[in-house]
């Protein structure tokens, strides 16, 4: 049982996570515009993962622009009217330049949207709509990571 157990644990020993990349870069300026909530969200996690490298040596300086927009429309309703679904749209134009030659790193939109069911209760609504955007906020982070991390 131990060779078996020893087999499994040998076998994920060169397992390296996709999203780990050894990005180092430090935020020097950053801008938020429009909807102010999401692009702190989104500038959070970005600012997160530069602070992990703070010790690296070829640290590269960058500057920051999030114009973030959040779109809820009605998908479906019943007969009588009453809201069955609704879309939870992100529009996200991220700009990243080199914070001293001033060189355009990034220049992108991402559009990302999700659909979910109204609730018996306003704040389960809510609750789900939240969870929704968060969803959608992870989402568009993993590729950002991904365009820095070929960007970088």
């Amino acid at each position: 049982i131990s060779a078996i157990l020893l087999i499994f644990i040998n076998a994920c020993a060169g397992y390296k996570p996709i999203y780990k990349a050894n990005l180092q870069f430090e935020i020097a300026d950053y801008s938020i515009k429009t909807n102010k909530k999401l692009g702190k969200k989104i500038y959070s996690k970005l600012y997160n993962l530069s602070k992990r490298q703070k010790n690296s040596q070829n640290i590269r300086a960058i500057k920051i622009l999030i114009n973030a927009t959040k779109n809820k429309n009605t998908t479906s309703k019943d007969g009588t009217g009453k809201i069955l679904e609704y879309k939870v749209e992100l529009n996200v134009s991220i700009k990243i330049n080199d914070f001293l030659t001033n060189n355009m790193i990034i220049d992108q939109t991402f559009i990302s949207s999700t659909n979910y069911k109204a609730q018996d209760q306003y704040f389960e609504t809510i609750k789900l709509e939240n969870a929704s955007i968060e969803n959608l906020i992870n989402n568009l982070y993993q590729k950002l990571l991904i365009e820095l991390s070929q960007n970088i």
